[in-house]
């Protein structure tokens, strides 16, 4: 390795190509193998040699149904396109290997940002900047120019977009997330850099949102209306007034949005607050009135 280059994970498993040159391979097998990844590149080191890959060559594949030939045993595995081929790699000894590549693909990469771009629902007169791009412990740490930092963590993004902005004077793809700072304001961060950054980012923090989401929930439009009174920084206090409804049918809801796992308690009684969930139930009832 290079001396800017460092192992992040370093595991037993196995690889198996199902996509060679374009082609699907008709009789996939999996070979075990030595799975590195680093800074820079996906290692697999097996007894038929080594197969290096650059980050930026790899992207992971979501849909596997379309590529695994019927009957093959992938369960657990993550898919990687590289270039005309995909593999799948199952390390079982790493708990989510895709997020371990996002990381990997990310860690230490400098990328462009603009934060807070959104703060409370208001747009910032924020420039977009260069900054170092960590993620380690479950949060995401960005080295700001002018010896600035902040974090925030991964489980408390409410919300992944993205689309098409100018950056720094040229047309970008942007993803833009929802999350809360440290001092529990709600905030837009908005990322963007190569494709290959991008798309570490979008598979990162859909993930942790989906993974929320898993759940289906039926709201009625008053506890909707809540979640949305919530968000906008209306008091649990004054909650009741607000909506329009007795304190008891504000208890009613809150309770049921602390078994949705959408507000968090800060006391026994009264008082709560959106977390990353709720803000993202929120954020999906304002766009549908």
């Amino acid at each position: 390795m290079s001396g800017d280059e460092t192992k992040l994970v370093d595991t037993s498993g196995d690889y198996a190509f199902v996509v060679r040159d374009g082609q699907p391979v008709d009789e996939p097998r999996w070979r075990s193998s030595r799975l590195v990844l680093t800074s820079k590149r996906l290692v697999l080191a097996g007894t038929d040699g080594n197969k290096s890959f650059p980050h930026s060559a790899l992207a992971l594949v979501d849909d596997i149904d379309g590529v695994v030939p019927e009957g093959f045993p992938a369960e657990g595995a993550t898919a990687i396109r590289a270039g005309e081929h995909v593999l799948l790699v199952d390390a079982p000894d790493v708990e989510a290997f895709d997020r371990e590549y996002c990381r990997a693909a990310l860690d230490a990469e400098v990328i462009l940002v603009k934060h807070p771009a959104i703060v409370g629902g208001v747009v910032q007169d924020t420039e977009w900047s260069k900054a170092r791009f960590r993620f380690a412990d479950d949060r995401v740490k960005l080295a700001l120019p002018g010896g600035q930092t902040t974090s925030f963590a991964v489980d408390d993004v409410g919300t992944v977009e993205t689309g098409s902005q100018g950056v720094m004077g040229a047309q970008r793809q942007v993803v833009q997330l929802e999350h809360t700072d440290e001092e529990g304001r709600s905030v837009e961060t908005h990322f963007s850099g190569t494709e290959a950054h991008c798309r570490a980012l979008v598979h990162l923090f859909e993930a942790v949102v989906s993974d929320r989401q898993s759940e289906e929930y039926e709201l009625t439009d008053v506890e909707n209306q809540v979640l949305m009174a919530l968000y906008s920084g209306v008091s649990p206090f004054e909650m009741a007034d607000f909506v329009g409804i007795s304190v008891d049918e504000v208890e009613e809801i809150y309770q049921k949005l602390l078994e949705m796992d959408a507000v968090d308690e800060v006391r026994v009684r009264t008082e709560v607050s959106l977390n990353a969930h709720g803000r993202n139930l929120a954020s999906e009832a304002m766009s549908e009135q």
